[in-house]
């Protein structure tokens, strides 16, 4: 046809990639395939399954592994995704460690690093990002040259206009507006940089409590509490990168905290961030100390979950909670009206059912509209399941395009 150009929508180069794709996606979603059970997925005939199977054998993106048994007939041999054809990596920054992670093409977490960084010096962060990937990358038998993509998770978010870190002047060194660029200088690898919770959303997304939902709101509660919101299926980010900061929502029940930056909390954040669990406790005559706050609200919260049938006090406490983290939520229902709305963070996760059951019954007193409340499903990490969920998404974009 005059003009048709290699690549064009329709030829058979790309409709030979689609389904490659789909052949890739499924042996991600479903392991070891047959030739016969990716032809009927897929809807291809035998000889052209046959064909897509030799073409990523040959790009070493499919390996012949094993075969069925069990079955009438000859044993089948079995395709499986090349675990090693890239590897994608992930960081979760807080003040005082920075967790990094590798996983290989199938999302399994091939090596894991952590490194402590309490009192580091401020102008030693791109040592610090290069010690921590270096230590996951020898941890899975590899090195940082192997490594497709990476994307850092840090509280706040860099501005797109300047380049700085902004909400998090409690993250030392991270702030300099070139910091961007002399990661960039070292890395050898393309990098993205994204919200801690944000990620944390992204992991419930792709393999948490919110996947199937196109919109869905996540609460987060450990050292600061913030939200993360996705609409339409994708993160909104906002103008500046501050959407989903909802420790700054000014809320009934406390007192207006004016320059909110330079005070780095808010209104939601001062009647239910992790400091107020220890405070309610002390008032209703629970004896606790206060700090550190992440480790004291937890335990009180865990506690409370298993005990609040027998001592009324850690049912008191519950409740008090509950309706203040409802308070800050009924504000983002009115105005996102979110199918779902995700508790995660260690000391939400604390007060597990007994906590999540009370905030779904004061949230339906306090809202017009009533979305369901779920606890997390990514217990474990979900900032770094999320980098490296991220992170993957694009490589496999990248490696999985055999139109090229």
């Amino acid at each position: 046809m005059a003009g048709t150009t290699p690549g064009t929508p329709g030829t058979p180069r790309v409709l030979r990639a689609m389904n490659d794709r789909a052949a890739l996606d499924l042996l991600l979603e479903h392991g070891p395939l047959s030739r016969t059970r990716i032809g009927k997925l897929t809807g291809l005939s035998k000889p052209t399954a046959s064909q897509l199977l030799a073409r990523l054998e040959a790009a070493g993106l499919v390996v012949a592994t094993g075969t069925t048994a069990g079955r009438p007939g000859p044993n089948a041999q079995l395709y499986a995704m090349n675990a090693r054809a890239a590897y994608a990596a992930g960081l979760d920054v807080t003040p005082n460690r920075i967790h990094a992670a590798v996983a290989d093409i199938t999302g399994e977490i091939v090596g894991e690093y952590e490194l402590r960084t309490p009192g580091r010096a401020a102008s030693g962060v791109v040592r610090q990002v290069t010690d921590a990937l270096d230590g996951a990358a020898e941890a899975a038998g590899i090195t940082r040259g192997n490594v497709r993509r990476l994307v850092i998770g840090t509280p706040g978010a860099f501005d797109p206009a300047t380049g700085r870190l902004r909400y998090a002047s409690h993250l030392p060194g991270w702030h300099s507006p070139t910091l961007l660029d002399e990661l960039a200088a070292v890395l050898p690898m393309p990098f993205e940089y994204e919200n801690d919770v944000n990620l944390a959303a992204v992991a419930e997304q792709r393999v948490g409590a919110a996947r199937g939902h196109a919109d869905f709101a996540l609460l987060w509660n450990e050292e600061g509490l913030g939200g993360a919101l996705v609409l339409g299926g994708r993160l909104h980010r906002g103008f500046t990168g501050g959407a989903g900061e909802v420790g700054f929502l000014p809320v009934p029940g406390t007192p207006l905290v004016r320059q909110v930056t330079k005070a780095n909390s808010g209104g939601f954040q001062e009647l239910a961030g992790v400091q107020a669990v220890p405070r309610i406790a002390a008032a209703i005559g629970i004896d606790t100390p206060e700090q550190p706050y992440v480790r004291i609200a937890s335990g009180l919260l865990a506690h409370a979950a298993e005990a609040h049938g027998e001592d009324p006090r850690y049912a008191e406490l519950l409740d008090r909670y509950a309706e203040r983290l409802a308070t800050g939520l009924a504000s983002i229902v009115a105005v996102l009206d979110p199918e779902l709305i995700v508790l995660s963070g260690a000391v939400l996760v604390a007060g597990g059912e007994p906590l999540r059951a009370r905030v779904q019954a004061e949230l339906a007193d306090l809202s017009a509209s009533r979305p369901r409340l779920v606890l997390t499903a990514v217990p474990r990490r979900p900032v770094l399941r999320g980098a490296l969920e991220s992170a993957l998404a694009t490589t496999r974009d990248e490696v999985f395009d055999t139109s090229r």
